[in-house]
């Protein structure tokens, strides 16, 4: 039986990366060209799916950067919203303490669990970062639920390559 293609959640972080027009902050042009880097070299490797978040964020802003953005996931699999991500997402928001206004950092995560989805990949780790992605596990853990792992695209593309997939 072949090997099943890992499911990655694209977070709108990842598109506007993509898209943007190179940063002059270094750090940020080095992510700018390791998230192209994944968008144009390593892509095809992984099941990718997004959700309607991340086309109603996309498509905010700019009209020309948000028309980019929305060319670049065009056709990736939507991922849908149920009673369930309604519910798992307003469990995180209590967990985490956030303010209503990132709230769709919840939703994003929410409708990846409720996918069973293997990987959400963001630049996005204010609000998700290390101590409060634990809080998530071990939410998840005392449900029963899978917890995608969140990487960036260096960190996924690293990963993979080390366990050459």
């Amino acid at each position: 039986m072949p090997d099943m293609k890992k499911s990655v959640y694209i977070e709108t972080t990842i598109p506007s990366y993509a898209t943007a027009k190179t940063s002059r902050d270094i750090v940020i042009a080095h992510r700018q060209a390791l998230t192209k880097i994944f968008w144009e070299n390593e892509r095809q490797k992984y099941d990718l799916c997004i959700s309607d978040y991340v086309i109603d964020e996309c498509g905010r802003g700019d009209p020309e950067a948000a028309k980019r953005r929305l060319d670049l996931i065009a056709g990736i699999p939507l991922l849908p919203e149920t009673e369930r991500t309604v519910s798992l997402a307003h469990g995180y928001f209590d967990i985490l303490d956030i303010t209503e206004r990132v709230m769709t950092d919840c939703f994003h995560l929410a409708v990846c669990v409720d996918s069973g989805i293997d990987y959400l990949l963001s630049w996005n780790y204010t609000h998700l970062g290390h101590r409060s992605y634990g809080k998530v596990y071990m939410y998840n853990y005392q449900r029963g639920l899978k917890t995608p792992d969140l990487l960036t695209p260096e960190m996924f593309m690293d990963l993979m390559q080390e366990r050459n997939i």
